[in-house]
């Protein structure tokens, strides 16, 4: 289509008098809306336990993939424990955590425990400093928990490893941030009127075209967007990530955006992406629900069987999907003891009919988890 005489949207006369065709997300929404009621269904069924698991393991995931997304890699293990600690959910004993682990953590659990509270500057602020406790992103020292000045140029949204980075469009400069900024955030705690799906997919795409900082924008937007749709659910307790299904469709998420930039203020399609991503993130979760269900029934079933700490630690790595192969050397690795002790902790578990040798093949003998019934614990 011809936009006229503007290149991105935030330079059009109309910007940002958001436009979308509701008659054609009718659909999408009440695919979503139905989805939701039939994991809110399962999890209502299962108890506040489980439910407290259900969410862990959600927002780890929602942690882990709005990082991944920006190109970083943040320890599962770390996030987990962290999350875990602040939620009060038992999971045995915690791994270590460091600052930038804790600060995109308290920044999801800041938007969604608390999606009642206002969107303010100093809100936004705060998580931007969490993001970047040192004041530096990688090795470029970063402004940190104020908008960027575009000193080194105008910020463009990139997509890529270094040196072969994409540009997918270019953000309003830094001088019209402050009353940009103000206009979205009133637009964000104001009942604006649009379905509560619908306003939660415009304040990911209106802040990504923002992009007020020097970096952290995606992982923010993402925030955002999270609260808004706790804010939907009525509900503060996350069960799905919007992020890692973001992840698992990146290309195509920044292909949607950058359409979507260089065109009217009619985001009817940026919508229903944005829509039916959300439909696959509630469907994955259900996915995710039957690894936490199956794992409590594992331990209910071992719940009599006496089990040393490194016992314990490897299964429950195995039960939330150890990449790879369970080999003596990695038991021994992980659970940092000696080779001897590893293969003494697996034999054990032969023995007892938790483990079995794999049927995979290979140089080194690795184990699994035995799903056959055995006489070895309580049914």
């Amino acid at each position: 289509m011809n936009s006229g005489d503007y290149k991105y949207i935030w330079q059009a006369s109309d910007w940002p008098d958001w436009r979308f065709d509701l008659a054609a997300l009718a659909g999408p929404m009440a695919d979503v809306s139905r989805a939701q009621g039939l994991l809110l269904g399962r999890l209502a069924d299962v108890g506040m336990a489980l439910r407290d698991q259900a969410s862990l393991a959600a927002l780890t995931e929602d942690v882990v993939k709005t990082s991944e997304i920006e190109g970083e890699q943040l320890n599962v293990e770390s996030v987990r424990s962290s999350i875990a600690r602040r939620l009060g959910v038992d999971i045995g004993a915690l791994a270590p955590v460091d600052r930038h682990v804790e600060g995109v953590v308290e920044m999801v659990l800041d938007a969604t425990v608390n999606c009642a509270a206002p969107v303010t500057r100093e809100r936004l602020f705060g998580w931007h400093a969490a993001l970047f406790p040192t004041g530096y992103s990688g090795l470029s020292k970063i402004k940190v928990g104020s908008w960027r000045d575009d000193a080194s140029g105008p910020m463009q949204v990139v997509s890529g490893p270094i040196g072969r980075q994409r540009v997918h469009f270019e953000a309003p400069p830094a001088d019209r941030l402050e009353t940009e900024t103000g206009r979205f955030l009133e637009w964000v705690n104001a009942d604006s009127g649009e379905p509560p799906l619908v306003k939660a997919g415009l304040a990911h795409l209106w802040f990504v075209t923002l992009h007020p900082f020097d970096d952290g924008n995606g992982r923010i937007a993402r925030a955002i967007g999270d609260l808004l749709l706790a804010r939907a659910d009525g509900s503060p307790q996350r069960f799905y990530s919007l992020s890692a299904q973001i992840q698992r469709e990146r290309k195509a998420y920044y292909d949607i955006l950058e359409r979507t930039q260089k065109r009217s203020m009619d985001v009817t399609e940026w919508l229903a992406w944005f829509l039916d991503t959300l439909h696959r993130a509630v469907d994955q979760a259900q996915h995710t629900l039957d690894s936490v269900l199956a794992k409590a029934r594992f331990w209910q079933r071992w719940a009599a069987t006496p089990l040393n700490e490194r016992q314990v630690k490897l299964l429950n790595r195995l039960l939330d999907g150890f990449e790879g192969k369970l080999t003596s050397s990695k038991w021994a690795a992980i659970a940092k003891c000696s080779p001897d002790t590893a293969l003494r902790d697996i034999n054990d578990l032969l023995a007892r009919g938790v483990l079995r040798k794999s049927d995979a093949g290979g140089r080194s003998t690795s184990y699994v988890l035995d799903d056959a019934p055995t006489g070895g614990g309580r049914a």
